[in-house]
């Protein structure tokens, strides 16, 4: 027998109520499960002082999650009993937001055929409200109904006669919630039957008594089924001495927290805290992120098939950070699929296990002490999203097995008193702002017994709606989290929309504040491994993957095609040049050369973006020059400040602009006015400029508004942008190679027989090069010089904040110069600086390289390539790049030198 079972055995558990009940006299009097199901807390509420804290609903208090999901599945198995199989099927799930939105979720499951919504405190803009009803005595009273299936409410969707409706909360209190839902409802949608479903019910004899003169009234037949039943023992003047007690404990805790500010253990605070990463769960299309909009049992299914590969999915996002060890062999994920055998119900009683749930701050004594402790990790859910969070939880417990004593909670709007008292049932208290831009406005949120109960990693389970910028703020809920555990897993659900939602303003529609949420045509972004050897939080790709498709053509049909005005150059690749082992070895030599020069150009462009455009930007490189350059911003961000930024490649097509639809994916989960454009360099800002009129064109066609169409860059030698790292013309060896240095990604795509109008534009992911991809070493090598540089960064950003920074358009007067002085008359053939000189001899027919005289080492890669192709290179003076790349003004198949023969092969 391990240590942690005898010790459950022999050691009394105080119960997490006494500390309120020995000061104000509560109790609770039932069944011998009652003081196991439930403790005691306090909270600021003027209706009600006391609150019941449940140890299996996994709301307040951290609990295995196979336990939290049996305990909602066992009920919906005993009114399967009940009803009969035949009205089981014929029955409709309704839970209460937030507190029982999962526990309604798990009674469905229990019951198999049935579908399920709850009510919700978030309007979404565009869906009509079916109902609603309030909660007196709530902190957040009105509930919405907003079912996609406007029949669901009455007849589940099947057109059939009105169905048994089975209404799922927490707890009743007094009833009175209750009374009016089935009063609203019954008024549109009678029906004969209701079964009222909790955990516990806690009315008093009066109370029971009015819900059966009520059903009498409503001549409908209204049954209960609950786990356990008692009372709640209030003396007189409870309240009031709530409410003192309360305001006493609250001043106390803040004098203790401004001694604790003013002294010695003030400096813990400067420890670094936990990194924070994104995992990409791949969640499954079609799929709700919950029961806001309904939940039909084909959903279920969907998502049954699906939690076995997302749980691992967050076991690798785990990996080593968490200690997991290999997440590929971490437990057989694939037997999830058994909803029935999760939980076993049978077992819930355990009054040891349930106990344990309330003493969680001693998170070091779990575990046997035979071998080495497992580690702990918390799944924690996000207000009314608990469903989602919770199943993958009891996937994630199976995958793990062993390894891992797997936890799981939510985040709350209930304002509770922690009290650090083994007899009381909050503990701990995480606060930090609403991150989801409420309709009733912003406001603190919570996170109970997390701090303190010895989490080795925390996995942050949110929808895209509330992926916003206060969620990564210092003050959010990642950077919260990040102080009390070794590492937090972001992963984010796209937030449902029903495909029926109607515009905004529409009458009968409800007028909600701004959401950014997902419109239900806008698939999700593509991350590695699957697409791109980048990891999954290192760039989300707004592209569809065409990796299958044909689309490569050689070097010289695609010119003759291109400048005959027979096809735009984004509707085809150009054959992936590889590089000859001479080749290689400049770009390894350049990479070490140009590091720390890279590296500083990074921090100040970085640093410049957090001056300007704090506290915490969007990034969206131009895919691909720009991707590994917003990768390395990133990763700045992140060492040097703690900062989590996400990061999105877009893409851009000279003549054709800026990818619509990805536009609308950034202002359906960010806010527009935090978006910041990155690229790799200006050549003579054609690309700026493109961007500048399509955000214009996108906005005045009617899409969102806000985007800033200033671009940062790495270097501007071309002097088109305020914000860069560098004015020098220099190698950045990611321009040296194709795909190979930026995450095996091509060139992006755009052809209307490939791309319809609410696609993302396309894009290739290179598997076969594999072996050849350098993407890590490159942003390894970079980074790793960071530390080296911090302070000329500083330095640097400050000189360039302080000074005139606009731009001169210096390379723009030095193209059309060259263009009219060399014959070509097209100021796109030209293409100035070290990178768009590569891009040119490696992916377009050259003519001529134009050379700075006096230039070194920085034009060694593209002498070589110049030889290689048959190429001259002329050294000139009076140039404000190191080199410029001509493309042959007037090809045709053959003639690509400046004497019109054909060139060698590359």
């Amino acid at each position: 027998m391990s240590e942690r079972a005898t010790r459950e055995e022999t050691v009394d558990v105080v119960w997490s109520g006494s500390w309120v009940a020995e000061r104000l006299g509560v109790a609770l009097e039932g069944d011998g499960e009652l003081q196991e199901l439930l403790g005691l807390a306090l909270r600021r509420n003027p209706k009600r002082a006391h609150l019941l804290v449940s140890n299996v609903l996994g709301k307040h208090v951290p609990q295995r999650p196979s336990v939290v999901h049996g305990a909602g599945f066992e009920l919906g198995e005993r009114v399967r009993s009940l009803l009969g199989d035949r009205e089981a099927r014929r029955a409709v799930v309704l839970g209460y937001a937030e507190t029982a939105t999962g526990l309604g979720h798990a009674v469905a499951d229990g019951l198999r055929d049935a579908p399920y919504l709850h009510s919700t405190r978030r309007p979404v803009a565009g869906v009509e409200q079916a109902g609603g009803f309030e909660e007196s005595h709530s902190h957040a009273t009105s509930h919405l109904l907003l079912p996609e299936d406007r029949d669901l409410l009455a007849s589940g969707g099947t057109g059939a006669d009105a169905s048994v409706l089975v209404l799922v909360d927490d707890e009743f209190s007094t009833g009175n919630t209750v009374l009016n839902t089935i009063r609203a409802l019954h008024a549109l949608h009678p029906r004969e039957r209701y079964v009222i479903v909790a955990l516990v019910d806690m009315r008093s004899a009066g109370d029971r008594d009015r819900l059966t003169v009520f059903a009498a009234e409503i001549g409908a037949r209204v049954d209960l089924v609950t786990r356990s039943t008692g009372t709640v023992a209030l003396p007189d003047g409870v309240l009031e001495r709530g409410q003192a007690l309360v305001a006493a404990q609250e001043a106390e805790q803040e004098a203790e927290q401004a001694g604790r500010a003013e002294g010695p253990a003030a400096a813990v605070e400067d420890a670094d805290s936990a990194p924070v990463t994104r995992v990409d769960l791949d969640w499954p299309t079609g799929v709700p992120d919950g029961g806001r909009h309904g939940f039909t049992p084909a959903h279920r299914a969907a998502l049954e098939a699906a939690l076995p590969a997302m749980a691992d999915r967050i076991a690798a996002g785990l990996g080593d950070a968490a200690g997991l060890g290999d997440a590929a062999g971490l437990g057989d994920a694939a037997g999830l699929g058994d909803a029935a055998g999760l939980g076993d119900a049978a077992g819930l009683g355990d009054a040891a296990g349930l106990g344990d749930a309330a003493g969680l701050g001693d998170a070091a004594e779990l575990g046997d002490a035979a071998g080495p402790a497992p580690r702990q990790v918390l799944v924690l859910g996000f207000e009314e999203l608990m469903y989602a969070p919770l199943r993958l939880g009891t996937a994630l417990e199976a995958a793990l097995g062993a390894d891992a004593e797997v936890r799981y909670s939510t985040t709350t709007r209930s304002p509770v008193l922690a009290v650090d008292d083994p007899g009381y049932a909050i503990r701990t208290r995480l606060v930090f702002p609403a991150h989801d831009d409420p309709a009733d406005g912003p406001g603190d949120r919570y996170a109970y017994n997390v701090a303190g109960a010895g989490f080795d990693a925390v996995v942050a389970v949110v929808d895209s709606t509330a992926d916003t910028p206060e969620l990564h703020a210092p003050d959010g809920l990642l950077a919260r989290l990040a102080e009390h555990t070794g590492h937090v897993l972001l992963a984010v659900l796209p937030s449902y929309v029903p495909a029926t939602a109607a515009p905004t303003g529409v009458p009968g529609t409800p007028t909600p504040a701004p959401e950014r949420q997902e419109p239900a045509v806008l698939p999700e972004p593509l991350r590695g491994p699957d697409f791109s050897s980048y990891a999954p939080q290192d760039v989300g790709w707004l592209l569809q993957d065409l990796s299958d498709t044909e689309l490569e053509a050689p070097t010289e049909e695609r010119e003759e095609a291109i400048q005959s005005g027979g096809a735009h150059y984004a509707e085809s690749l150009p054959v992936e040049y590889q590089p000859s082992a001479e080749y290689q070895a400049l770009f390894t030599a350049a990479l070490e050369a140009s590091a720390a020069r890279i590296a500083r150009a990074v921090g100040t462009v970085t640093e410049t973006v957090l001056a300007e455009r704090g506290p915490r930007p969007v990034l969206v490189s131009l895919a691909r020059a720009g991707t590994p350059v917003g990768v390395l911003m990133r990763r700045w961000a992140q060492h040097r400040h703690g900062l989590d930024l996400p990061h999105y490649a877009i893409s851009i097509v000279r003549g054709r602009g800026i990818d619509a639809t990805a536009l609308r994916w950034l202002a359906a989960h960010h806010d527009p006015a935090d978006v910041v454009f990155v690229d790799g360099w200006t050549g003579k800002g054609a690309i700026t400029r493109e961007l500048a009129a399509a955000i214009t064109e996108f906005e005045a066609s009617g899409g969102p508004a806000g985007f800033d169409p200033e671009i940062a860059v790495l270097a501007d030698p071309g002097g088109c942008v305020r914000t860069y790292g560098t004015r020098e013309d220099f190698l950045i060896p990611s321009a040296c190679l194709n795909s190979t240095v930026s995450g095996l990604i091509s060139r992006t795509v755009l052809r209307a027989d490939l791309v319809g109008p609410d696609d993302f534009h396309g894009g290739k992911f290179y598997r076969e090069l594999a072996d050849s991809d350098v993407s890590g070493l490159f942003l390894d090598t970079i980074a790793a010089r960071f530390d080296e540089v911090a302070g000329q960064v500083e330095e640097a950003a400050k000189e360039l904040l302080a000074g005139d920074r606009a731009p001169t358009w210096e390379g723009w007067a030095a193209v059309e110069r060259i263009s009219e002085e060399y014959g070509i008359h097209d100021v796109n053939l030209v293409k100035p600086g070290v990178g768009e000189t590569t891009r040119v001899l490696l992916r377009r027919v050259p003519w001529k390289i134009l050379a700075k005289r006096g230039a070194g080492a920085d034009l060694e890669h593209i002498r070589l390539l110049a030889e290689q192709r048959g190429v001259p290179v002329e050294e000139v003076d009076d140039l404000p790049y190191s080199c410029v790349g001509l493309i042959h003004p007037r090809f045709t198949r053959g003639a690509t030198g400046a004497d019109g023969k054909a060139v060698q092969g590359a």
